[in-house]
């Protein structure tokens, strides 16, 4: 199963992405984690990448799960090419990025889009500012909906974060079949579930993460 981390900088899909691979590792499940090519990239050139470097980034970051996927059982991607091509769109303005990357989204068993109740925090090139957090946001969840790639939110901190994201891949897991010694996870010692089961309500979704950031509707 290949599962999908997208959401806004700062969001904490890489701390997401090592205490999923550790929960299944430690469950002996074969797992790969995919990490992050632009962070990479960045790293590498002390910049940010110009328009014409970005499907390049984006194609990378697609071997690399390709990859990945032929040696493991679950394959965990640290961001895909659609986050890549949110970027592109919005500070070049350049949207060529987005047949791809949304080709390739639909390849994923699970979209998980990680919420806006961490704080933001600064890490170099990476992040632009707390400020595109909410636009971002909202431009993954409608990239998501016109390309008809159903998702789940993952709120919560540490422990509830995990929890939500590993109950979210058991519902894909049954709904898939995937009922054998690779498909459904324990979640014994994990203490936060859920209060309802109509986490895909919007409304629901509202209340949860308002009742999170102590805000009242």
């Amino acid at each position: 199963m290949k599962i999908a981390l997208l959401g806004a900088e700062s969001t904490g899909k890489t701390r997401l992405a090592r205490d999923l691979a550790a929960h299944l590792s430690g469950q002996h499940q074969s797992v790969l984690v995919v990490t992050e090519v632009l962070r990479e990239w960045c790293e590498r050139e002390g910049r940010t990448p110009r328009p014409d470097e970005q499907m390049p980034i984006a194609q990378e970051q697609e071997r690399r799960v390709d990859a990945a996927a032929a040696q493991a059982n679950w394959v965990i991607a640290d961001t895909t090419a659609l986050m890549v091509a949110i970027y592109s769109a919005m500070l070049f303005d350049d949207s060529a990025l987005y047949n791809f990357a949304l080709q390739r989204q639909r390849s994923y068993d699970l979209t998980l889009v990680t919420g806006l109740d961490l704080p933001w925090v600064a890490d170099g090139l990476q992040r632009v500012g707390p400020q595109v957090r909410e636009p971002v946001d909202a431009l993954v969840r409608a990239a998501l909906t016109r390309a008809g790639v159903s998702y789940q939110v993952v709120y919560g901190q540490g422990e509830e974060r995990l929890a939500n994201a590993l109950i979210a891949m058991n519902s894909i897991a049954i709904s898939a079949g995937y009922t054998g010694a690779t498909g459904l996870i324990s979640l014994k010692n994990q203490p936060w579930t859920w209060s309802c089961d109509k986490c895909s309500d919007p409304d629901c979704e509202r209340h949860l993460f308002t009742s999170k950031m102590g805000k009242t509707r």
